[in-house]
């Protein structure tokens, strides 16, 4: 069976359809460049053409880069701040003509690690971090989602972690992977005395390069590398588009 996933992100839109049952792509991703202004109209506009133009007709699931409570964005840490209060799941529906469920895209990358890749089969507390320009976070207790978590924004020296432990971080400060792994451990040791998770996976594109860094950690806890690597938001996104997402997200509010 395949889903289709959408991950809206700073530089671009992306989507494809992709097997339930492994993860993987079953076609070429759609990539269109975020629109410049990124307006949420335009968002949406664009989102509809990455969908149109992969030929999809069913329902989506999109990853973004926001506090999502009942589809409407609550936050704009890296992106417009007209994004605030907009209900981005309603039109992307009204747009595409089919059923949307909208998701952070952090927790979308933890759905996919957690089904298919590095969480799969694995209890307790688990903790999905997305390094790149700021730091995303995936909370699962028991297998089951804690939605926005937004723990990339706890304090660290006087203000926010993900401003200094980020990957863009050790771009911008051009940071030996040594100096970055010193910065990272300071992030986890803070994670992990408010959280005690029983496993740490790391995603974003740095884990491409996790050799350079994670064997250098001291974290108490057991660090790994995700497995899903690129295709981990859009896969992530197309399960929360189905039912079998179920299994995954806490019951809604009464």
């Amino acid at each position: 069976m395949d889903a289709f996933g959408l991950d809206v992100g700073g530089s671009g839109i992306k989507g494809a359809p992709v097997d339930l049952e492994t993860g993987e792509l079953t076609a070429e991703r759609v990539r269109i460049k975020t629109p410049r202004p990124a307006t949420p109209e335009a968002i949406v506009d664009t989102a509809v053409e990455v969908v149109s133009r992969s030929g999809w007709e069913g329902p989506v699931g999109c990853g973004f880069p926001a506090v999502i409570k009942n589809g409407v964005a609550q936050t704009a840490a890296n992106i417009e701040q007209e994004a605030i209060g907009f209900d981005f799941q309603r039109h992307l529906e009204k747009g595409l003509g089919e059923p949307v469920r909208m998701i952070n895209d952090a927790d979308a990358a933890g759905l996919a690690e957690m089904r298919w890749g590095a969480g799969r089969e694995v209890g307790g507390v688990v903790l999905m971090l997305t390094l790149g320009t700021g730091i995303g976070t995936a909370l699962f207790v028991g297998g089951k989602l804690v939605p926005n978590t937004e723990l990339g924004h706890i304090e660290l020296h006087g203000g926010d972690a993900e401003l200094y432990a980020a990957d863009a971080a050790r771009k911008r400060e051009d940071l030996s992977w040594n100096e970055y792994a010193g910065r990272l451990d300071e992030y986890l040791r803070a994670v992990e005395d408010l959280l005690w998770p029983d496993l740490i996976v790391v995603g974003g594109g740095i884990s491409k390069k996790s050799e350079k860094f994670i064997p250098s950690l001291t974290a108490r806890t057991k660090v790994v590398p995700a497995e899903m690597l690129n295709e981990a938001g859009i896969a992530g996104a197309a399960l929360a588009g189905t039912d079998e997402a179920a299994g995954y997200l806490p019951s809604p509010p009464r």
